[in-house]
């Protein structure tokens, strides 16, 4: 396997290509730049079903999974929900794998009473197509809808309060799994943010949880989101998660995937353009053709029905506590490379898919969160852009939003946004309005939306990039949208190059990180 690789460009580097959305393109980068590509694609696992059996035969830090199971207890199996893996990965999905073995150990000791539960926290409830995708036809057939279902944040009749950290952290999650003698979590890790201590306290939660790390406060001073040894956010979860240990045993099933990103067809995107075939530049030039002429509804609908063909890189199981630090070990060794320094401008292009609009609609305050929240803390040490510099991101920013979906991204945007983006600001004057809302509140247990108070969430996600940066403009951004949050939108990069200069003077050092497949700077 070839390491991460830092490119610097010269007059003989190719047009790089950068994601735009539901699009992409071939753009040069001034001579100098730098681009920070990922590891080469680890292979998978040859027998994944073999692996995940011995990992629960052998789990690290407990008894094999067989011994903790017994005739009259009450299992309840947890998932992560539609926002892992990004794209979706190919069916079988590995957790769909992991869980039916988990349920032929248990019907094997003689345990029945048991419960499936999607770990969705305030995200919106899975439909049951998606249920249906993640956990496989037999699973599906046998437990929905009574003994499998989406986890209700606002059902205060189903949930516990387990205790309160040292810090006066509350933490309340799902009643059924706190009053359960044995929590199975399983888990995709696709980054170094997920997974672990975040599991259980997150995806089963209630708000009253979350809000003691999802605030302007705590995201501040996650430095990043994907080095938790630095991340505020990370320290809480850990706080809890010792709570919860007093209260409750956790079986940890971790997995990770290696960067087969997309399919075949779009091959191209999985390498780096220097190394493209003849293959390669026509499926390109075939593909962006396509792509640019085919209707806007039907172009999202392609890009949404994409699976990814990702190889299965590793299964751990066991105590929580010992299996993240070796699940986090497989996600950097696929996706970090070295970065000497910061530069003046940081340079991303961001994909069509986030974990908030899976099969759905990629608003403006998503692609904020998307590109100041998961894309700036795509970082180990520092960000790439040094304080006071410019991030440069390619995408649309259509002013669009799913109705169902996101009912209350809507009025964040037409009525909070208008009077202010400050974080700080929005946070007192306006969450506690969104979070109990009462039409919010019914559409996010009855229909499928997000919780009223997860847009004001997305944009406190951006608020470490906020304070960090200088300036951020959107190549190719509506005018409108991106002003409308506070951000400048450029026609062309060397537009953007130039608007930058106000801040970064006139010969400004860039650095490209080239994700998706992603990519995590080690920036020293």
């Amino acid at each position: 396997m070839r390491p991460g690789f830092v490119l610097e460009v010269d007059e003989r580097t190719p047009a790089l290509l950068m994601h735009e959305g539901e699009g992409f393109r071939l753009e040069r980068l001034p001579l100098g730049s730098r681009v920070v590509y990922p590891p080469e694609s680890l292979p998978g696992l040859p027998d994944l079903d073999g692996r995940i059996r011995a990992a629960l035969d052998a789990p690290l830090g407990c008894e094999p999974l067989r011994e903790l199971l017994r005739p009259g207890m009450r299992l309840t199996i947890v998932f992560d929900d539609l926002s892992l893996p990004l794209p979706p990965m190919r069916t079988p999905d590995v957790r769909q794998r992991v869980i039916e073995r988990v349920l032929e150990l248990a019907a094997a000791r003689g345990v029945d009473d048991v419960q499936l539960i999607a770990g969705n926290a305030l995200h919106r409830r899975m439909t049951p197509a998606e249920l249906r995708r993640t956990v496989g036809e037999r699973v599906f057939r046998s437990f929905f809808p009574h003994h499998l279902r989406n986890h209700d944040a606002e059902d205060r009749a189903n949930l516990t309060e387990v205790g309160t950290t040292r810090h006066g952290e509350v933490v309340e999650i799902n009643r059924r799994a706190a009053e359960s003698d044995l929590i199975v979590y399983v888990n995709i890790t696709l980054t170094a943010m997920s997974g672990g201590p975040k599991s259980v306290s997150v995806g089963l939660a209630s708000y009253r949880s979350l809000r003691h790390h999802h605030n302007v406060h705590t995201l501040r001073r996650s430095r990043s989101f994907n080095d938790p040894p630095n991340s505020a956010m990370h320290h809480s979860y850990d706080r809890m998660a010792g709570v919860l240990g007093e209260h409750v045993r956790i079986f940890q099933i971790e997995t990770t995937l290696n960067n087969d990103t997309f399919p075949a067809q779009l091959g191209f995107l999985n390498r780096r353009e220097w190394e493209w075939t003849l293959r390669d530049q026509a499926a390109y030039l075939a593909a962006k053709r396509a792509n640019d002429l085919v209707p806007a509804r039907r172009r999202r609908q392609l890009w949404h029905r994409t699976a990814a063909p990702y190889g299965v890189t590793s299964v751990t199981a066991g105590d929580p506590a010992q299996v993240h630090p070796v699940t986090v070990g497989h996600v950097l060794r696929q996706q970090l490379t070295e970065v000497d320094g910061p530069s003046d401008i940081g340079i991303f292009g961001l994909p069509y898919i986030c974990p908030y609009n899976v099969n759905s609609v990629m608003n403006p305050i998503l692609v904020m969160s998307l590109g100041l929240g998961y894309f700036f803390n795509l970082y180990r040490g520092q960000p790439i852009v040094r304080p006071g510099g410019v991030a440069i991101y390619y995408h649309p920013v259509r002013n669009e939003f799913h109705p169902v979906h996101h009912p209350s991204y809507i009025d964040f945007f037409e009525e909070v946004l208008t009077e202010t983006t400050d974080p700080v600001a929005i946070e007192t004057k306006f969450e506690e309005r969104f979070a109990t809302d009462p039409w919010y509140v019914h559409l996010y247990r009855n229909s499928y939306a997000y919780h009223g108070v997860h847009p004001l969430y997305m944009w406190y996600w951006g608020a470490h990039a906020l304070e960090h940066l200088g300036e951020v403009i959107f190549v190719g951004g509506d005018r409108h949208s991106t002003a409308r949050m506070g951000f400048r939108s450029a026609s062309t990069l060397a537009d953007a190059l130039e608007m930058a200069r106000d801040t970064v003077g006139r010969s400004p050092t860039v650095t490209y990180l080239h994700a998706p497949p992603l990519t995590m700077a080690d920036v020293r």
